[in-house]
């Protein structure tokens, strides 16, 4: 049973990875065009609002994609430590009375993202497994 888990152990971690940035892109499209549900404040590129959606779009596509995994992570855990502190903690000390549960729960995961790194199926791995390149004289 060990050597199953240790075997999937980074495979698991890129698949959280992959449905995190999923859900997490979901949010920042929301924001940024409607969709997939429509948002009921205006985007505006040059606020809080609209770097939380550039930052959900961009920074979800790079986790997606497992590339940089680590510093965009790290930033995102940042960016969901400032969402919850800055918008849901004011109305309630329980993220369940104040909507920031998600916040929550992003925020760390990214933070084991930005710990973990991307796991096996993600282009930092490729990356860092690519041979190295021959040089010619």
């Amino acid at each position: 049973m060990e050597t199953f888990l240790d075997t999937w152990k980074p495979r698991v971690l890129s698949i959280l990875r992959i449905v995190t940035a999923f859900m997490f892109i979901q949010h920042g499209t929301q924001k940024m065009f409607g969709f997939p549900a429509p948002q009921h404040q205006p985007f505006e590129l040059y606020s809080m609002f609209g770097a939380a959606g550039v930052l959900e779009v961009f920074g979800g596509l790079l986790i997606l994609l497992g590339l940089f995994t680590r510093p965009v992570a790290f930033l995102l855990s940042g960016e969901m430590a400032f969402a919850y502190f800055i918008v849901h903690a004011p109305q309630a000390f329980w993220p369940l009375l104040n909507g920031g549960e998600l916040a929550v729960m992003w925020c760390f995961t990214f933070l084991y993202l930005a710990c973990a790194g991307g796991g096996t199926w993600s282009l930092d791995h490729l990356r860092d497994h690519a041979p190295a390149a021959s040089s010619r004289t």
